[in-house]
């Protein structure tokens, strides 16, 4: 898989108890984000999709101390799905499957979205709602936490996935994609023209790498964090209105 031993290691144990707690009913287990794309930082989750055919309980309960062990040992998180749902997903989530569409390794069964699109309209409708819930969220993050500088690195830190995948998403409406989620990111503040935030870009990666930032920075960071979202769904309005 081209990651590091400890987490190949873990997802290998993980992926074998998977498929003897569900045996036949286990279509696929697919890596997506980072971990597929053999980009894992510090921050880094390690993301995990089952498709399954049925859930059933003693199965399920099968794979519980397995599932357990794998996320305290590497923050394993695992999605599990029926393969009729799917299709559902991809309308309903669409930013986050577009994402997954985009970077994803089959490491068990077939491929569950080969041959499957998004609609630039699903886009655009989870698009409003993923960047509006976002700044949202953020804005009682400072409220709540403003003083405490390393929790709201944290919270810095976790707006980066979100964000790429909306970037991602407005480049491949426009018929421009880059060539992942945080080039997409770049490519958009770029045409911005505002060093600012271009600053907020590299205090994500700064802290997404562990390191925390510089004294007093992190208050005025999470701000222009949601000014940079304001922009984004100002394109995101540009491009419902051409529609």
């Amino acid at each position: 898989m081209g990651l590091p031993e400890t987490i190949e290691r873990t997802i290998t144990t993980f992926v074998d108890a998977a498929k003897q707690a569900f045996g036949a009913d286990l279509v696929s287990i697919v890596l997506f984000g980072s971990g597929a794309e053999q980009n894992l930082r510090a921050t880094s989750d390690v993301n995990i999709l089952l498709v399954l055919k049925r859930f059933d309980q003693a199965q399920a309960d099968a794979l519980r101390e397995p599932l357990r062990f794998a996320h305290a040992a590497i923050e394993l998180n695992a999605m599990f799905m029926l393969e009729t749902e799917v299709p559902l997903a991809m309308e309903a989530f669409a930013v986050k499957f577009s994402d997954i569409l985009h970077r994803h390794r089959v490491l068990h069964g077939s491929d569950p979205f080969a041959g499957v699109t998004v609609s630039d309209a699903a886009l655009l409708r989870r698009l409003k709602q993923v960047l509006l819930n976002l700044q949202i969220r953020l804005r009682e993050r400072y409220i709540l936490i403003s003083l405490r500088e390393e929790q709201l690195g944290r919270v810095i830190a976790d707006a980066a996935p979100p964000l790429r995948a909306s970037a991602a998403s407005i480049l491949q409406i426009e018929g421009n994609p880059a060539p992942s989620p945080k080039k997409a990111l770049e490519r958009l503040v770029a045409g911005f023209n505002d060093p600012a935030l271009t600053d907020v870009l590299n205090a994500m990666t700064h802290v997404r790498g562990g390191d925390p930032l510089e004294p007093g920075d992190a208050p005025e960071t999470l701000m222009d964090l949601m000014r940079l979202i304001e922009k984004l769904r100002e394109n995101v309005e540009r491009l419902e209105g051409r529609g």
